[in-house]
């Protein structure tokens, strides 16, 4: 496949290469433990008789006579008391559409800027990261355009994104393959609904959908037409639908944050008013004491200025303050609920949750918080056992026999950005 050498050609001709060696690769590419879809079959058994399986899903989509089930759609905890919508496609839709998106992210990987780094080989949210605060140091930045599109997910316009796709993959076979999933409809409680827009939330297609979508929409109009426009240097980093823009004066920032709600309007999406703001980022005078005045979130973190050892301002970040209360109320949550498991199983279980918190948020300079939460998990764990039962449980001294058969992981930094 000549994508990577051809950025402009328009493949007319893709669908096919989803025969029976990718649907086995995109199989085990599937994520084993997820939750069945409508249909109720699991990975384990679809398994049983794996060869015999995927051929007929491969003869069904070779005849067209495959069809895509209804995604079940959950809700999970958000920020602020609200839920988010999960969608859970059956697992022979996870299939297919784990081959698709191999396919469109082949094709569309040439496309895409440096700076969009969700969902890509070689990218990560650490990449994104540690690039904010190159691009804030190298370009001089001063101000920071902050927005947050509002469920992107849920709003992503079927006709434009049609229209998008067909500038690189005029394939009409994948194309009705892509418009079966968007059509599907959603089974929430019995009730099924066909919202017309949107892609789902936790959808395996869903992430390079979203992806070329905002290409279009954002990423490309930045650099072809905003770009060129400015007065001063600017740099956008986006991972999915978070992005941050840099400007170096101010009047390029408001110039930015004036255009931009049309632009997203343009295309049927919309940003939050109480979450997108001009923000003020320039560097302290070298005198001055304590911290910046402007802070901004991205991806978790908090960044603002600081002073380091030496006594010059740099750019340091933290964790967001409602990420870290948020996962130590979870935290103690889940110890009350566990309490009367077997200690090696809650052991196991803590080990795992605080070895992925450190694993994303231990980052160079955020050590602290990485601390309270090893505190606040000792701190639970103790409180809990020791309430095994009206008895009175664990004893304080016990605690600490067990604390010491069974150390939880300290902090550490994992990533030196």
């Amino acid at each position: 496949m000549p994508a990577e050498s051809e950025p402009e050609i328009v493949f007319t001709s893709v669908v096919d290469r989803i025969d029976l060696y990718l649907l086995k690769k995109s199989f085990r590419q599937v994520r084993k433990k997820k939750s069945a879809g409508v249909d109720k079959i699991t990975a384990k058994e679809y398994a049983r008789n794996l060869d015999e399986n995927l051929y007929n899903l491969y003869q069904r989509l070779r005849r067209g006579q495959y069809v895509a089930t209804p995604v079940r759609r959950i809700w999970i905890d958000k920020e602020g008391g609200k839920f988010r919508p999960i969608g859970i496609p059956a697992l022979e839709d996870k299939i297919v559409q784990r081959a698709a998106s191999t396919i469109l992210s082949v094709i569309y990987d040439v496309n895409f800027y440096e700076f969009s780094h969700a969902f890509r080989k070689g990218h990560s949210q650490h990449k994104a990261i540690h690039q904010i605060r190159e691009d804030c140091r190298k370009l001089n930045i001063g101000w920071i355009v902050s927005a947050d599109i509002e469920g992107l997910f849920d709003n992503i316009d079927h006709k434009w994104l049609r229209e998008f796709i067909k500038r690189r993959v005029n394939d009409g076979g994948m194309l009705r393959l892509i418009g079966k999933w968007l059509n599907a409809g959603v089974m929430e409680e019995g009730i099924l609904s066909y919202p017309g827009k949107g892609v789902p939330q936790g959808g395996v297609i869903s992430p390079v959908l979203s992806n070329i979508f905002l290409h279009y929409v954002l990423d490309e109009w930045f650099v072809k037409q905003a770009l060129p426009r400015m007065r001063g240097k600017c740099f956008i980093i986006r991972y999915a639908d978070d992005f941050i823009i840099g400007c170096e004066f101010k009047s390029d920032a408001k110039r930015i944050m004036n255009v931009l709600p049309k632009r997203f309007n343009e295309y049927g999406l919309a940003l939050h008013a109480d979450k997108t703001a001009v923000i003020d980022f320039r560097r302290p005078p070298l005198k001055e004491k304590g911290k910046g005045k402007g802070t901004f979130v991205f991806l978790g973190f908090t960044f603002y200025w600081s002073k380091s050892l030496r006594g010059y301002w740099v750019i340091k970040k933290k964790t967001i303050g409602k990420r870290l209360s948020r996962y130590m109320k979870r935290l103690w949550q889940w110890c009350r609920a566990n309490r009367h498991e077997p200690i090696k199983e809650q052991y196991q279980m803590l080990c795992t949750k605080l070895r992925g918190y450190y694993l994303y948020f231990g980052v160079r300079g955020n050590y602290k918080p990485l601390e309270v939460v090893f505190e606040h998990a000792e701190k639970a764990w103790r409180f809990w056992l020791s309430r095994r039962s009206h008895k009175g449980g664990i004893s304080w001294d016990k605690f600490e026999k067990i604390r010491t058969s069974f150390p939880l992981p300290t902090p550490r930094i994992v990533h030196n950005i």
